[in-house]
C-alpha cells in the first residue's frame, strides 16, 4: 500500500500501548490497530512524537512496524526522524521492506535559517534514498523550527518523493492559504496536506486547502466524519459536531498533558488496557482525570460514542 500526492481523509497517529511496567502491551497494538481501520481512517501514522517513539529500543520499534503493517489493511506511514541519518536510513528502510507505505521526517531541532532547514531536508533524503516517499512534518510548537510557506515550498519542490505536509503550524490557517495559492498559479506542483495539532483547527483547515488531518484525537470515528461533512459541503453540520467535540479536544493540547489525556480516552473506549506512558512522562491526575470524564459525559449528550 502507498498514499500520493492526492491523499486525503484521516491518517491517524496512533500511540503505542504500554503495560503498566512499561512492556509493550502487544494486544493493545492490534485493538488499536482495528480500532483505527474500523473508524473509516484512511491511514496511520506510528512511531512519531505522540508515539513515544524515542523511548523504544530499536528492535521494538521495528517489532511495531512489523505488528501494524501486517494487521492494518490502510496505508502505514512512519515516523524515522533521528538525531543521526544512519539511524533514519536504517529505520526508512526496514520499515519500507515491511511494507510499510512511507515515512515521515521532522526537522531537527538544531535548525534556525532557512538554509540550514532545506539543507537538511537535501541531507536526509539523500540518507534514506530517493525511492521512499515521505512526509514533511511542519510542527514549530514542539520542534521549535520555524518554516515559512516559501521554505516549506522549496523542500517540496526540490524532492519529488515529498508527498504530504504534516501542518502543525499555530496559527497556520494562514500558510495552508499561502501554499494552495502557489499551486493555484502553478508555482508548486501537487502534494496532499494533512493536518495536526489535535484537530483543533480542523473546522477551517479544510476551507483554507487541507485534504483532511493527521493526529490522534480520542475519536479518530469522529475526524473521519467531521472530513466528510466539509467534503460534502455540509459546513453547517460540521462545525455543529466539531463544536460537541472542542472541549475535549481543547483539554487535550495542553502541554505536558496531552498524551495522557489521549490514553485515557482510548482506555475509556475500551481500545488499550492501560493508559501507561514510558518513563518520563506525565501521567494524569485523579483530579484531571475526573474533569477529562465529566467532558466525556456531557460530550455523550451530543455524540453518542462518548457514552462510555
Amino acid at each position: 500500500m502507498t498514499f500520493s500526492t492526492q491523499s486525503k481523509g484521516v491518517y491517524a497517529i496512533a500511540t503505542t500501548p504500554f503495560l503498566p511496567d512499561g512492556a509493550l502491551d502487544h494486544p493493545s497494538i492490534d485493538r488499536l490497530t482495528d480500532f483505527y481501520v474500523e473508524s473509516g481512517v484512511t491511514g496511520i501514522t506510528i512511531l512519531g512524537i505522540m508515539g513515544e517513539a524515542p523511548k523504544l529500543e530499536p528492535s521494538e520499534s521495528r517489532a511495531i512496524i512489523k505488528q501494524v503493517v501486517s494487521r492494518a489493511n490502510v496505508p502505514v506511514i512512519v515516523g524515522v526522524s533521528a538525531p543521526g541519518f544512519a539511524a533514519m536510513r536504517s529505520l526508512a528502510r526496514d520499515a519500507m521492506e515491511m511494507g510499510a507505505a512511507g515515512v515521515m521526517i521532522a526537522p531537527t531541532p538544531a535548525l534556525r535559517t532557512d538554509e540550514q532547514i532545506v539543507g537538511y531536508f537535501e541531507q536526509a533524503v539523500e540518507a534514506i534514498g530517493e525511492d521512499i516517499p515521505w512526509v514533511l512534518q511542519d510542527y514549530p510548537l514542539t520542534l521549535s523550527v520555524v518554516m515559512s510557506a516559501s521554505v516549506v515550498a522549496k523542500v517540496i519542490a526540490n524532492h519529488s518523493s515529498c508527498r504530504m505536509l504534516k501542518h502543525e503550524d499555530w496559527p497556520g490557517l494562514e500558510k495552508i492559504s499561502k501554499l494552495r495559492a502557489m499551486q493555484k498559479a502553478g508555482e508548486l506542483r501537487e502534494f496532499s496536506i494533512l493536518c495536526g495539532n489535535g484537530g483543533m483547527f480542523l473546522d477551517f483547515e479544510p476551507e483554507r486547502g487541507a485534504d483532511g488531518a493527521m493526529t490522534g484525537y480520542g475519536f479518530p470515528d469522529m475526524l473521519v466524519e467531521l472530513v466528510e461533512l466539509f467534503a460534502a459541503g455540509k459546513r453547517d453540520e460540521a462545525h455543529d459536531l466539531f463544536d460537541a467535540h472542542l472541549p475535549l479536544i481543547r483539554y487535550e493540547q495542553q502541554l505536558g498533558i496531552g498524551l495522557a489525556v489521549r490514553k485515557h480516552v482510548l482506555k475509556r473506549r475500551g481500545v488499550i488496557t492501560s493508559d501507561a506512558q514510558r518513563k518520563p512522562g506525565q501521567m494524569l491526575t485523579a483530579t484531571a482525570k475526573a474533569e477529562v470524564d465529566y467532558l466525556l459525559e456531557r460530550l455523550a449528550r451530543r455524540d453518542r460514542r462518548a457514552a462510555l
